[in-house]
């Protein structure tokens, strides 16, 4: 996780409790998306929801999973979508992860000269 740059700070409160259960517990939460059984673009949309979600609202996660996503060719109209599915959990999935979003369309927009 820290190699990819997807390691959370908070998490090493837990790695210096016990390195050896949080090795093991990363392991079973990446073993879903190293598999290959899905493509990236839909493993980027779980992270969103995921980490926008009302149980986790990592802000830092939600931006880094919306930048890949439209690096890897998703939609503003697809990104809203996951955000509208994990919003019944809690309406502060949207609240977080629009405002995210629309900073993310504009500055890949601008980085790549073309509109979202």
């Amino acid at each position: 996780m820290r190699s990819t740059g997807n390691w959370n700070p908070d998490w090493d409160t837990f790695a210096m409790l016990d390195a050896q259960w949080t090795e093991k517990f990363m392991a079973m939460g990446v073993a879903p998306m190293v598999s290959g059984v899905l493509d990236a673009k839909t493993v980027e949309f779980l992270a969103i929801a995921v980490d926008a979600s009302c149980t986790h609202m990592y802000g830092p996660g939600v931006r880094r999973h919306i930048r890949r996503a439209l690096e890897l060719g998703a939609t503003k109209e697809e990104i809203n979508a996951v955000l509208q599915c994990v919003s019944v959990l809690g309406i502060h999935t949207m609240s977080l992860g629009a405002p995210i979003l629309l900073e993310e369309i504009a500055s890949h927009a601008k980085r790549n000269g073309t509109p979202r």
